[in-house]
């Protein structure tokens, strides 16, 4: 069921140290494309749209009291980005000197690899190839991709 009749994920709200920095992140790295604010908004932010999501990044009150950088754990939260090549998500990454982390699962011979890395504040973004590997509901038929999941 879809108790909300929620249609689809509109955007992630995360806290940064530097707004400036954390756009040039998600713009030169992620692709995102900023895009205008509500002007009746009184506080330092940005907003970004790609990929189907928005980011809205919000500046941190207290940049110092920030967790830093910690050692990239697959477990950790994060969001997950479909790609179209891996080897050419690495290059990249690699021609960026952004440090990673590679993991593979295997179900029924399917092979998925995800890159995990951090944001400028720690947050982790994970990269994959995820939409080869069928969804299989508990209850009901396959489903092609996560990306093609529809909750109504």
């Amino acid at each position: 069921g879809n108790p909300l009749h929620l249609s689809s994920l509109n955007h992630i709200s995360l806290v940064c140290r530097s707004v400036e920095e954390s756009t040039d992140f998600y713009q030169n790295v992620l692709g995102f494309v900023p895009i205008r604010r509500p002007g009746s908004l009184k506080f330092d932010g940005s907003w970004l749209n790609g990929h189907g999501i928005g980011i809205h990044l919000l500046q941190s009150e207290d940049p110092e009291s920030m967790r830093k950088k910690k050692v990239i754990n697959p477990k950790d939260n994060h969001i997950s980005f479909q790609c179209e090549s891996m080897g050419m998500v690495e290059k990249k990454l690699n021609e960026m000197g952004i440090d990673w982390v590679k993991q593979r699962v295997e179900e029924g011979g399917i092979y998925v690899d995800q890159l995990f890395f951090h944001d400028p504040d720690g947050f982790m973004i994970e990269i994959c190839n995820c939409d080869d590997m069928p969804v299989v509901p508990l209850a009901g038929n396959v489903v092609r991709s996560c990306s093609r999941l529809n909750l109504q």
